[in-house]
């Protein structure tokens, strides 16, 4: 009968935990104003600290549950995209073309050929984070350092349009690796494509920035292409990958570094 007397004094309610937390928020952000060093520089972060008032602490006492409502509501991270999309993404075929044969596989044949080097080749279909378009000009296989890049712009931005407050949707892959029979029927179709094209190497792909797959909802507007130009403007300047925006083709053609 005393343990459970003594289980019954211990117990804590959904109110007191809930009183107890917000009180505690609260005296931390009195700390923070009161003692500034112990936070991070604010100019460094871009970050508003909100300064706790009189009436701040009566609410916390009368209604705590409002408090945590309020404390839980995220500020949404602004959209910034970038200034000038050529300037940003200048990578040219000369400087890509390098980075291809230092990190890439000898070029495939065809697509038998391509079957037959899986050990050197990693598989790229649909995912979570990226969706791949029908491939009538390449196959769907980079080399394991491209494949890791790709899955991570994906996941950086999944992360990005959940912290801006945007509906999830996957960026399109258009083409990925090329066979020299694919860059021979490309030529065919399109005399500006060249001969020795970064694609046959298995570490270029295209993600396309004017289309978008709907996970949640469909984003009409340029949104979804500012936040991508920022994921992949930081994957760039990180020293992963080598950018060009492609204005006639409608996509980013990046080369794992």
């Amino acid at each position: 009968m005393e343990n459970v007397y003594l289980r019954s004094q211990m117990k804590i309610t959904k109110n007191k935990y809930l009183l107890g937390f917000a009180v505690s928020v609260v005296l931390l952000a009195l700390v923070k104003m009161i003692f500034p060093s112990v936070a991070e520089s604010r100019q460094q972060h871009e970050a508003v600290v909100v300064q706790p008032d009189v009436d701040d602490v009566q609410t916390v006492v009368s209604e705590p549950s409002n408090v945590i409502s309020r404390l839980s509501t995220k500020k949404k991270h602004r959209i910034r995209g970038v200034n000038n999309y050529r300037e940003a993404f200048p990578d040219s075929q000369a400087v890509q073309i390098m980075a291809a044969e230092k990190w890439g596989v000898r070029p495939v044949k065809n697509r038998e050929d391509a079957e037959r080097r899986k050990k050197e080749l990693v598989y790229v279909g649909s995912n979570p984070y990226y969706h791949v378009d029908p491939l009538y000009s390449s196959i769907p296989y980079l080399v394991p350092r491209a494949a890791v890049l790709l899955q991570d712009i994906g996941q950086a931005f999944y992360d990005s349009l959940y912290v801006k407050g945007v509906p999830f949707n996957q960026f399109i892959v258009t083409s990925v690796l090329r066979s020299e029979s694919d860059v021979v029927k490309l030529r065919r179709r399109n005399g500006n494509a060249t001969e020795r094209s970064c694609h046959l190497f298995g570490t270029t792909f295209d993600i396309c920035y004017n289309r978008y797959h709907p996970v949640t909802q469909p984003v009409r507007d340029d949104t979804l292409k500012w936040v991508l130009c920022e994921v992949l403007r930081d994957m760039r300047e990180q020293g992963r990958c080598y950018i060009k925006y492609e204005v006639k083709q409608g996509c980013f053609h990046m080369t794992v570094r």
